[in-house]
């Protein structure tokens, strides 16, 4: 199907008079992405469902999309008022309690990291884990608990090994020839995707 036939059936069978083919284009180059209504409406002209379009959903929205529910479906099942839920998707900010944030991690089926994204922790997540592996791991064990259910050893295994990793790999760089300017960016690289490191070494370690 080229662009003039999903723009066509959009606007012909789901009520979008607006979607143009150059608005197709532009979904397909990344430019924009469609909203709501016009990805179920677009997985509609494209005979698939809304998951599929998704590459690996990250927001609320795009984990409720996924699932193919409806904002009223998480909000009764959740116990939330609608115009409340809407707006926690809106500004990507969860409020929920601790009970409606399980009845939303069980109703989208979101695993551990991405219960933490799409409950707004990561970016203290990451903070924690900076100072970790920059300075005395063992002072941040309690705090990542907190945010990260995980068992204590498990968390003290995961944080000593990404402490060494970032130290080794600052001093490997100084080793390597490499002046501290280098050091200094190997190392900042590592902190950027300290996150990423830090779910990867939880994998390995439950593996």
């Amino acid at each position: 199907m080229g662009p003039e036939h999903v723009a066509y059936g959009m606007r012909a069978s789901f009520g979008l008079p607006y979607v143009t083919p150059d608005l197709v284009i532009a979904w397909e180059r990344g430019i924009t992405s469609p909203a709501g209504r016009e990805l179920t409406a677009l997985a509609g002209v494209l005979w698939c469902s809304p998951g599929e379009l998704i590459d690996r959903p990250r927001t609320l929205r795009e984990h409720r999309l996924s699932r193919g529910f409806a904002p009223e479906d998480v909000a009764r099942a959740v116990g939330l008022e609608l115009l409340a839920y809407l707006g926690m998707e809106e500004h990507d900010e969860w409020r929920g309690t601790d009970r409606q944030s399980a009845l939303l991690a069980d109703l989208l089926d979101l695993s551990l990291p991405d219960f933490v994204t799409v409950t707004g922790r990561e970016p203290k997540l990451a903070g924690l884990l900076r100072d970790a592996v920059t300075t005395r791991w063992q002072a941040y064990v309690r705090p990542v608990a907190k945010i990260v259910p995980l068992g204590r050893r498990l968390l003290e295994d995961t944080l000593q090994k990404l402490h060494r990793q970032y130290h080794g790999q600052m001093v490997a760089t100084l080793n390597w020839g490499g002046g501290s300017g280098d050091a200094g960016t190997t190392g900042q690289e590592f902190l950027d995707r300290v996150v990423d490191h830090f779910w990867t070494t939880v994998r390995n370690n439950t593996g």
